[in-house]
């Protein structure tokens, strides 16, 4: 299974890898706060990716301090008048948020689709390969 990031109680982490050193080291993506984590193998660093969210959450509530997270639910974007009027027009039954919501999870069910085309695609080939 191919591995490109971790996730762990709403933290998404990097995995990067140094060849000269022969280990992997990540940082906790998507927000302000600088967290880091390393290993020797994909388990040590998945390891030490948990170990460094708990220690940072703990760090936090110590101190009495929010912690950052990654993903709040909100984000501002930036359209053309035009789209933005098309876009009020078209979500006239519902809010503009609502609307916006319902088409990025439409472009992402497409994606999640497109993904999975694809894998089988591949499946298929290299199942005929090996026959």
């Amino acid at each position: 299974m191919k591995i490109s990031q971790l996730e762990y109680k709403g933290y998404v982490g990097t995995i990067e890898a140094d060849e000269q050193n022969d280990t992997l080291f990540g940082k906790l993506a998507y927000m302000r706060d600088v967290v880091t984590y390393e290993g020797t193998t994909v388990k040590k660093l998945a390891s030490a990716f948990e170990i460094a969210v708990d220690e940072y959450l703990a760090k936090c509530a110590i101190s009495s301090r929010k912690p950052d997270k990654p993903f709040k639910g909100s984000f501002n974007i930036r359209t053309g008048p035009d789209l933005h009027r098309r876009a009020a027009i078209a979500s006239q039954e519902t809010s503009l948020n609502a609307f916006v919501c319902e088409a990025i999870k439409e472009k992402l069910e497409r994606e999640s689709l497109k993904k999975k085309s694809l894998q089988n695609s591949f499946t298929k080939v290299y199942q005929k390969q090996r026959a």
